[in-house]
Parts: structure tokens; sequence; C-alpha cells
């Protein structure tokens, strides 16, 4: 009996006394400008409040573990309807930029996104898209695969008559995105597995759901399935290839990587507890 696992040792052996060490060169990529310009305007609150940051970034090389920051740049907003500009600026010089001033993005209005780094402008445009309110967000009993995820249950009401697009964020960088086709103008409810290898009981957890446009739709889920939902944002290793609708007016061919977006956002907050 023993016979038969003489053959499957002696492969092992082999491979592993033939291992070799090869040294990968990979080729370095000029870096792009990566821009996360995703407001949210939380429309439940009162007062309004709205999260209005540019995060700027450089593309950096696939085996690189940091993503070099932009700090040197010209950020501002264009109000399409009466040209008020709107600057922003990165008060803590960690590539987030912020509006010096209060701002609220108002319906129906078009803005306009400028960039200026290393002498080259880039320019996006949004309008700011409806949402629906969220129903209920409940912590629920059933579980998947391993047994450890957090079944979550959560409702809201579609806007009838029109093509909705949504993005919900559950916790932080738990992304979904869904659109209205099969459930239109009715009162949608699902379930999402919530798992976290960490989690201590209690915990709060925001869900928030937010309008997106069709095309914000388009290029979210693919820009999800290629780099990936727990990579510490969805633009922190966006590939180089998916283009958004921020274009560079200096020069073309160098293509800058994100979007610009403005979203209401409708959040609850659960309270998980460890179910028995």
């Amino acid at each position: 009996m023993k016979n038969r696992y003489i053959l499957p040792v002696l492969i092992i052996l082999f491979f592993t006394n033939c291992e070799k060490v090869i040294d990968l060169e990979v080729p370095s990529i000029e870096p792009k400008l990566i821009i996360d310009a995703s407001f949210e305007v939380m429309f439940d609150q009162n007062p309004i409040v709205s999260n209005n940051s540019v995060k700027l970034r450089l593309s950096a090389d696939y085996f690189d573990d940091v993503i070099p920051i932009v700090t040197n740049a010209t950020v501002f907003l264009t109000n399409l309807s009466n040209n008020t500009v709107i600057p922003f600026s990165d008060v803590n010089a960690d590539g987030d930029y912020e509006p010096s001033n209060l701002f609220i993005p108002l319906d129906e209005v078009e803005y306009e996104l400028t960039v200026i780094y290393n002498n080259e402008t880039y320019k996006g445009k949004a309008t700011k898209v409806k949402t629906s309110k969220l129903i209920t967000v409940e912590q629920g009993e059933k579980t998947l695969f391993s047994g450890d995820e957090i079944e979550l249950k959560i409702s809201f009401q579609d806007n009838e008559a029109l093509e909705n697009y949504y993005l919900f964020n559950i916790d932080i960088y738990n992304y979904l995105a869904i659109e209205d086709r099969y459930f239109d103008g009715s009162i949608y409810n699902f379930s999402y597995f919530y798992e976290d290898e960490n989690i201590e009981f209690p915990k709060s957890i925001p869900v928030k759901l937010s309008g997106i446009t069709k095309e914000y739709f388009t290029y979210f889920r693919v820009l999800i399935a290629q780099s990936g939902q727990n990579a510490g944002g969805p633009f922190q290793s966006a590939p180089s290839s998916l283009l958004g609708n921020i274009t560079n007016t200096s020069n073309e061919a160098n293509f800058p990587i994100g979007y610009f977006h403005i979203s209401e956002t409708d959040t609850l907050n659960l309270e998980l507890v460890e179910k028995n």
C-alpha cells in the first residue's frame, strides 16, 4: 500500500529541486492623473449637506504599494448657468481638494470641473442626479457559503416612469450598481451579504443609495469588474484603458483616469448585532 505514494513524492521533489528564481522586468508606464470627483448631496438631512471632494492621484506600476498623491494642482468648478466659479483647495496636503467655501450643488444646473496640473488642463461636466429614499435596512438571518456573512435586507421605492440607475455604498467601498429595468416604479427589496473578517459587535455601518447616470452606471460596473471591490476605493487601482467623462483639453493623448459625477444620496445606519 505504501508504494502508491512514491510517485507523487518524487514529482514534488523533482519540481522542488528544479525551482529557479526568475526576475521579471515589468515595463514602467508614464503616470497618468487619476481624478475621483464623485459628489454626494445628502438631501434628506436638515440642513442639506454635501460631500464635495476631488481626489487627485497618479497611477503607479502594478507592483507598487503606494499611490502617489497630487498636491500642486489648481481645481475649481464653474456653474455654467451663470459662470460662477467655485474654487477648491487641498488644505491638508493629502491630494483631497474641497470647496474653499460652503457649496451645495443646485438642481438642474450643469457644472464644469477644471483641474490644471503640470501645465495641462482637464475638464468634465456633470449635473446632479436625483435618487430615491431608502425605506428600510435590516439585519437578516440568512448566510451564504462560509456561514460568516451577514444578511442586510434593503428596500427602497423606485421613481416611476423614469429610467433610473443607482449606486449603493455599504460600509466603506462595498459597491453595488443596479438599474430599475425589472422593477420600475415599484418597491424593490433585496439582500446584500456583508462580510468582515475582523468585525467586532456591535457595529454601526452606513448604507448609502445614490442616483447615477446611465453612463456612470456602465463605467462603474466595468471599473469594479477590473479593479475589484476592496482595493481601497474604486479609483485606487483603476485600469488606464478605462476612459471616463473627463478629458485633457491640452493634450488629448495624455487622457486622465476617473469620473466627475454629482449624486443625490440617501443614508441609513444599521447597528449590526451578533446572532447565535
